[in-house]
């Protein structure tokens, strides 16, 4: 076991370096001039040089890559070309509102998708197994935004149960106010996913059914729901472990579409901000940060998942 999260550790780290790599050399061949957006239109091109001189755009690829991953190291993801501030403490502030509406999100998915996903296993045969089937693949296919305008419709516009959009200004010094601006987003969120969810759960469980020992168990006396439960769950959260790194994955990709939805200020919509302006800096340090939490994600994923399946421990031994 030792070993293998040693190995899973050690393909993380490389995983990092050639994401760092891809997205450092696809932002440089990207068209335009930074120093020329920073200089202004009105800027004679000696000015534009030395903005660029200044930022080290005039130094080899190579070398502005090696400075870029040597602040990484020491926790400095650079600063913003347009306002010179820190990378670092921006996605920090911003984490404050991606991280909470991320985590209320997967919240929500496994709160449906759970009991829901193995009811539709138990009751496949029935009018109610079937229909939850089809609703959750109904739901499933329904693009988040579209979900997020009819919530915003119904419950925000309609009912008048939530605001529509923004996020308070004084943040989590306002704590039942930021958590109230956040229900609507990730139940926006949650729900899809948890649909999505659902389907894999039920495909899990009506497998643990189908096992002898879960048979056997159910023949001895126990309820077909207790059987389950009993002796079936590991099958299914094994399941829920494997998929909960691509919903998380989901999650973040979401929680981008749904900032700029619902107006939050996170780090999704930082990043389509910088975009927009070509601060490569911080565009560098935005995608880095998702892509290196997807790839963790994946790799304690992948122990887990270790730690809970025997059947992998043994043909490892």
């Amino acid at each position: 076991m030792i070993r293998f999260v040693i190995t899973r550790l050690a393909l993380l780290l490389l995983g990092l370096l050639v994401a760092s790599a891809l997205i450092f050399a696809t932002l440089r061949i990207l068209p335009g001039d930074v120093a020329q957006v920073i200089a202004g239109t009105d800027s004679t091109p000696e000015q534009v040089e030395a903005i660029r001189s200044s930022m080290g755009f005039d130094q080899p690829l190579l070398t502005q890559y090696i400075d870029w991953i040597s602040g990484i190291v020491t926790g400095d993801l650079g600063h913003s070309m347009l306002t010179g501030a820190s990378v670092t403490s921006q996605l920090v502030e911003k984490a404050q509102v991606t991280f909470p509406l991320t985590v209320m999100s997967l919240a929500i998915a496994l709160i449906i998708a759970v009991p829901l996903g193995i009811l539709s296993a138990l009751k496949r045969r029935t009018f109610t197994g079937s229909a939850m089937s089809m609703v959750s693949q109904a739901i499933a296919a329904v693009p988040v935004v579209w979900a997020g305008m009819l919530l915003v419709v119904v419950f925000a516009v309609g009912l008048g149960w939530f605001p529509p959009q923004g996020f308070p200004r004084d943040g989590w010094d306002e704590p039942a106010r930021a958590l109230y601006a956040l229900i609507l987003p990730a139940l926006t969120i949650g729900v899809v996913e948890g649909a999505v969810l659902l389907r894999f759960i039920r495909s899990a469980a009506l497998e643990a059914l189908g096992q002898d020992y879960v048979r056997t168990a159910a023949a001895k006396g126990l309820t077909r729901t207790r059987a389950l439960i009993t002796h079936g769950m590991p099958n299914v959260a094994l399941t829920v472990v494997s998929v909960l790194a691509l919903q998380i994955a989901g999650l973040l990709v979401g929680a981008v579409i749904i900032e700029q939805l619902f107006t939050l200020p996170g780090i999704g919509r930082m990043l389509v901000t910088d975009v927009g302006n070509r601060d490569l800096e911080k565009v560098q340090g935005d995608v880095l940060v998702l892509t290196g939490l997807v790839l963790v994600l994946g790799t304690v994923v992948d122990i887990v998942a270790r730690l809970i399946d025997p059947r992998q421990r043994e043909a490892a031994a």
